[in-house]
C-alpha cells in the first residue's frame, strides 16, 4: 500500500445477527484496506461472510462493530440521504441477475442512475452512449433486455454502473448466470476496465473468476483467512492487453 489515503479502510468490522437465542457473527473483526485501482476478489464458500462484506462495502448495511471509511469519510456518520448519494455516486453495482428494467431499452437502463442524480437529459444520453460504447454495445442502444443475450445484458448492467463514474465497481457473482465462454468475455472486460484505472471489487465463490483479480481475500467463518497478491494476475493482464 502507498502512503496515500486508501479508498476503503475497515477497522475491526463485525456484523452480528440474532437467530433465536443465538448470536451469529457473519463478520468477526475485519481489518482491511483497499487502494485506488485495486482489483480485489472476495472469495469463500456459502456462509463465509462474503455477501455481508459486499453489503457493508456497498453501504447497503451497517456493521455492528468497527469503522468503515470510504474516501476518508466515516460511513457511520452519514445520514440516510448521504448514504443514498454515496451509493448512487461512489459505487457502481453489478449483480448476478442483471437487475434491468424489462420495458426499458438498453440506453434507458444505462441512464437510470443519472436520472436520480438530476443530470439533464442531453447529458444523460451522451454519458450513457459513451458507457455503452465502452462495453462494446454501441449498436444495441434501442434493444430491450429480452432482445439481448445474457452476456449482453450483463454488459448493459456494467455500462449502467460505469455511467455514474463511480469510485468503485462492486460486482456480486457477476458471471453466475453466464456460460463459461461468456463469463470469460465479461472478466476480460473487467480486466480492461482495471487497466484503465477503475477500482474493482468482485465477490465470488469461483476460483476461475478470482484468478482474474490482482488480489484475493479469502473469507471463512466471518474472518480473513488469507489476503494475497495473485501471481496469475500478471499473466491474465498481459494476455488480455495483447488481445486488445
Amino acid at each position: 500500500m502507498s502512503d496515500a489515503e486508501p479508498l476503503i479502510r475497515l477497522e475491526g468490522i463485525a456484523k452480528h445477527y440474532q437467530m433465536g437465542g443465538e448470536t451469529i457473527a457473519a463478520l468477526n473483526g475485519i481489518d482491511l484496506q483497499i487502494a485506488r485501482n485495486d482489483y480485489v476478489a472476495f472469495i469463500g464458500s456459502s456462509g463465509s461472510g462474503k455477501s455481508t462484506m459486499m453489503n457493508i462495502l456497498g453501504c447497503l448495511d451497517t456493521p455492528t462493530l468497527g469503522k468503515y471509511f470510504l474516501n476518508g469519510r466515516d460511513v457511520a456518520g452519514m445520514s440516510e440521504t448521504d448514504l443514498a448519494r454515496t451509493r448512487n455516486e461512489e459505487i457502481g453495482f453489478i449483480f448476478q441477475s442483471f437487475n434491468l428494467l424489462t420495458r426499458a431499452t438498453a440506453l434507458q437502463n444505462v441512464m437510470q442512475p443519472l436520472i436520480y442524480r438530476g443530470v439533464r437529459p442531453a447529458e444523460r444520453a451522451r454519458r450513457a452512449r459513451e458507457a455503452m460504447a465502452r462495453v462494446g454495445l454501441e449498436n444495441r442502444l434501442d434493444h430491450l433486455p429480452n432482445q439481448l443475450s445474457g452476456g449482453q445484458r450483463q454488459r448493459v448492467a456494467i455500462a449502467r454502473a460505469l455511467c455514474s463514474e463511480p469510485s468503485i465497481l462492486l460486482a456480486d457473482e457477476p458471471t453466475g448466470n453466464l456460460d463459461s465462454a461468456t463469463a470469460a468475455d465479461i472478466m476480460a472486460l473487467f480486466d480492461t476496465l482495471h487497466s484503465e484505472g477503475q477500482t474493482l471489487i468482485v465477490v465470488t465463490h469461483e476460483p476461475d473468476i478470482a484468478a482474474h483479480c490482482q488480489r484475493v481475500v479469502r473469507l471463512a467463518d466471518g474472518k480473513v483467512l488469507s489476503d494475497t497478491v495473485n501471481v496469475q494476475r500478471t499473466r491474465f493482464h498481459n494476455r488480455e492487453l495483447a488481445s486488445v
